[in-house]
């Protein structure tokens, strides 16, 4: 799963969980923390200025890929946050991770991953990353001149 460090992240996005995030076991359930890093990941590329937030179509990645590794239950009343960071940018794809942490404590309770590609919804096929991407991206991560460090 990700190799996510909470101190590596530059971006958070407070959550609380809703009444409707909660299963019958009385905890958040799995498919809820793919709606937060869906909302946390939206939020970053807006942060950045690489999304409007308005043209559905021209937010220029789709989803290909999406883990998540569950470390302990998040209950209906815990204040929690969503760490976003791009780990890679290949030609047409990036890589992001997340942590959900508790906002009382700090503890981690799942790490995600998600692998977009850099997608034209007017043409339905998959593109190169834009060049600003990579630079707003970079600097934002305080990556070295040349990518993310390894």
């Amino acid at each position: 799963m990700p190799e996510s460090s909470v101190t590596s992240f530059r971006f958070f996005l407070p959550l609380e969980p809703r009444y409707g995030d909660i299963d019958p076991q009385r905890h958040v359930n799995n498919v809820a923390y793919f709606r937060w890093f869906e909302e946390a990941r939206v939020r970053y590329l807006r942060h950045l200025g690489l999304w409007d937030g308005r043209d559905f179509d021209r937010i220029g990645v789709i989803v290909a890929e999406a883990g998540c590794s569950f470390k302990s239950p998040i209950g209906w009343d815990e204040q929690v946050e969503i760490g976003v960071a791009t780990k890679h940018i290949g030609r047409k794809s990036l890589h992001l991770v997340y942590a959900v942490r508790q906002v009382a404590g700090g503890e981690v309770r799942a790490e995600g991953r998600t692998i977009l590609v850099g997608y034209d919804y007017d043409k339905n096929h998959s593109v190169p990353v834009p060049e600003h991407w990579r630079t707003t991206i970079a600097a934002f991560e305080g990556w070295p001149a040349g990518g993310p460090p390894t």
